[in-house]
């Protein structure tokens, strides 16, 4: 199998890193276009695999980063064959009647509209490639979790996002990943910065998860969806699998 090309969005840390760094080892190795806030860990990886890594920084809220992400991809390695859309952020953490709207909407932009930039700018590329778009989506998409409704609906919207580009888009093959409690900035921020924000049963169960060894190590999640952005069957389209 030749080299495919992927952007990764999210790849500074966690599971994003591990996407990254599994597509560029083994046991075949791709090309990359990493994109996050942070520019030493993307260096990082383009230092060490200089003919095979593209660091794109900027605000995932920056709408333009998805087209610039694909340009950089096509120019550079001349074709895209998978998207991974793994960034996202807690947002405002509250009851509804509590709700910033402000706040909501630079959520929603995080979470959901810049994953539309992004799929928008790279469909055309993944409709000549077959491609994949993977979704690192959340149990929050589809279960209730006191104060995360800003959360929740933007991963129940990046569910739909993928089943409507299942019927929308029969040549490219979107999925919408669930990686479960992996060992995080995420979590250690729920643990330690929303100690007193969230319900504190809910709070409990996330400390006492990471107190047990509960926890998975983004190496895990990562690696599965790394492999299905490289391969995953058209059977899967639209589907969201936890």
């Amino acid at each position: 199998m030749s080299a495919k090309t992927f952007i990764i969005t999210g790849a500074s840390r966690g599971i994003g890193l591990a996407i990254s760094k599994y597509l560029l080892n083994a046991p075949q190795s791709h090309n990359v276009v990493v994109v996050a806030r942070s520019v030493e860990p993307l260096q990082k990886l383009k230092d060490k695999f200089p003919k095979q890594v593209e660091a794109l920084n900027g605000d995932l809220t920056d709408f333009s980063l998805g087209q610039k992400a694909v340009d950089l991809a096509l120019k550079t390695f001349g074709r895209l064959d998978g998207l991974v859309l793994n960034h996202g952020g807690l947002g405002q953490v509250g009851n509804v009647a509590e709700a910033d709207l402000e706040q909501w909407k630079q959520g929603l932009d995080l979470n959901f509209t810049s994953l539309v930039a992004f799929v928008k700018a790279a469909l055309p590329a993944l409709r000549e490639s077959k491609g994949r778009i993977i979704f690192t989506s959340s149990g929050a998409s589809v279960s209730a979790f006191k104060g995360w409704g800003l959360y929740g609906a933007s991963k129940a919207a990046m569910n739909h996002l993928a089943l409507t580009l299942s019927v929308e888009e029969p040549d490219v093959t979107s999925v919408a990943i669930e990686p479960g409690l992996v060992d995080t900035e995420m979590q250690r921020e729920i643990r330690e910065d929303l100690a007193t924000t969230l319900d504190p049963q809910f709070h409990s169960f996330f400390t006492t998860a990471h107190q047990d060894g509960q926890l998975l190590r983004p190496e895990q999640p990562g690696h599965v969806i790394a492999r299905a952005v490289i391969d995953a069957p058209k059977s899967l389209t639209g589907k969201f699998l936890s």
